[in-house]
């Protein structure tokens, strides 16, 4: 059976408001409640004591946005304790997944899985969940045997999938259109599906082997700490230099237009490339917010030059946007995602400001994010409610409004040594971001108060 997390949908909203500076010397108000939606409908206490995460307005769970709508609220857990159950819940909740089929990115509530497409960030947003949850909270019990034996199988799996021919674990029940011809031996990798579901151009998609990358600094960290386990450790590590290798070596080609190096999306490890940028994430313009490089990156900022420019064949702009799209929907239409994401990794407030103009003007009338829409005409779009974006929206919102932080995705610092972490800029002085502040934490404790009846304050 499954038990709601909070109480009552819809629940109680605050007065709290953010003021948000928007282009133009504009503003808008955002109800701080709508920021904390995610958390508030589409988390669910289970009789196993986990925690099952909900997509939005899809009945399912998937991996990789669970642990992608749960990282925005860690930082909370610090003021608000009562919120340890949910948080650890999902971390084991996503380890029993794990057990269970470790293909699958997607599962019921029952544990059997809703759709077993391979997916190679469905296994590391789980580990960098883990660990922005350990660095925040320092909460030991999150360390129990499940965890041990599913970071063991991530290990054991991405080593297998490094030289998918020789292991071939994984087939899909029906046949999709890849080019199956690669470089067995790059060191990467090798994957059947995007982060938007889609299948694979080129077996080698390198976004996604950047954060397997970074979720196995990780579990080499994890291992340690949590369970002495330096076997584990040192697998995970070395596993993790690999990657890192191989998407150097082949993850990057010699842009002549641009004269520089330049990420590609896709490759098969023999010199053919798929040049595009997806907004489903891990993708290549959210690489300094997924801890692989700095926002200042040389090799980074070409390619950022080339994912947000109409080069890219799933950049599409219209009247009222414009932003990555994605082919998993209408040709032309824009992801909310993907406007966040470049925001997160923008070095200028002026671009921040840019995309949280257009969020606030194409979102929907209760102010949560759809999957996508039409940039000439935004009431056109693609499901109602999409937590994975409404979690990172208040993620954007969080740092630039709040001046929060950004989290610490890998465990040491970028993987690219000598970098600094992304940095989104803030909007507002000081002093506001002090009391936007003081005004989050206020609706969370009153939406808290309303749905567990714990007190008010911190």
């Amino acid at each position: 059976m499954v038990l709601a997390a909070f109480a009552v949908v819809p629940f109680p909203a605050p007065a709290q408001t953010l003021l948000v500076p928007m282009t133009g010397k504009r503003t808008r108000d955002i109800q701080t409640a709508t920021l904390f939606h995610t958390l508030f409908t589409d988390f669910f206490l289970e009789d196993d004591t986990t925690t099952y995460v909900q997509t939005g307005d899809i009945p399912a769970m998937w991996m990789r946005d669970a642990a992608a709508q749960t990282i925005p609220y860690v930082r909370f857990q610090r003021a608000y304790p009562v919120l340890h159950a949910r948080f650890g819940g999902v971390i084991q909740r996503e380890a029993r997944s794990i057990l269970t089929d470790v293909y699958a990115n997607a599962f019921q509530a029952d544990y059997h899985a809703w759709e077993r497409k391979w997916e190679i960030d469905s296994l590391s947003w789980p580990v960098v969940l883990a660990w922005v949850y350990w660095r925040v909270t320092r909460d030991r019990s999150m360390f129990t045997p499940d965890l041990h034996v599913a970071l063991r199988q991530i290990v054991f799996t991405y080593t297998c999938e490094e030289h998918h021919r020789r292991c071939n674990r994984y087939t899909y029940p029906y046949a999709v259109y890849t080019d199956d011809r690669y470089n067995d031996d790059t060191g990467m990798i090798w994957g059947a599906f995007r982060p938007s579901d889609d299948p694979v151009q080129y077996r080698l998609n390198v976004p996604q082997n950047a954060f397997a990358a970074v979720a196995l600094r990780d579990v080499a960290a994890l291992a340690r700490i949590g369970y002495g386990d330096g076997e584990l450790a040192q697998d995970a590590a070395t596993l993790s230099a690999r990657v890192v290798r191989g998407v150097l070596t082949y993850g990057r080609f010699y842009d002549s237009v641009r004269q520089r190096w330049t990420y590609a999306y896709e490759t098969d490890g023999y010199g053919r490339y798929n040049l595009m940028d997806d907004a489903n994430i891990p993708n290549l313009t959210t690489l300094p917010y997924l801890d692989w490089c700095s926002a200042y990156d040389p090799t980074y900022l070409s390619t950022r030059a080339f994912t947000l420019s109409m080069d890219n064949p799933f950049y599409f702009s219209g009247r009222y946007a414009q932003g990555l799209g994605s082919p998993h929907t209408p040709y032309g239409y824009v992801w909310p995602l993907g406007i966040i994401g470049r925001a997160l990794t923008a070095t200028s407030s002026a671009e921040v400001a840019e995309a949280i103009t257009t969020l606030a003007e194409t979102n929907g009338d209760a102010g949560l994010f759809h999957e996508s829409f039409y940039p000439g005409g935004y009431w056109r779009y693609t499901r109602g409610e999409f937590g994975w974006a409404n979690a990172l929206g208040a993620e954007l919102y969080f740092r630039s409004l709040a001046g929060d932080a950004a989290s610490q995705f890998a465990a040491g610092g970028p993987m690219l040594p000598f970098q600094e972490r992304s940095r989104t800029p803030t909007l507002v002085a000081p002093l506001t971001q002090v009391e936007n502040s003081a005004e989050l934490n206020a609706t969370l404790g009153h939406l808290l108060h309303a749905t567990t009846g714990m007190p008010h304050g911190p």
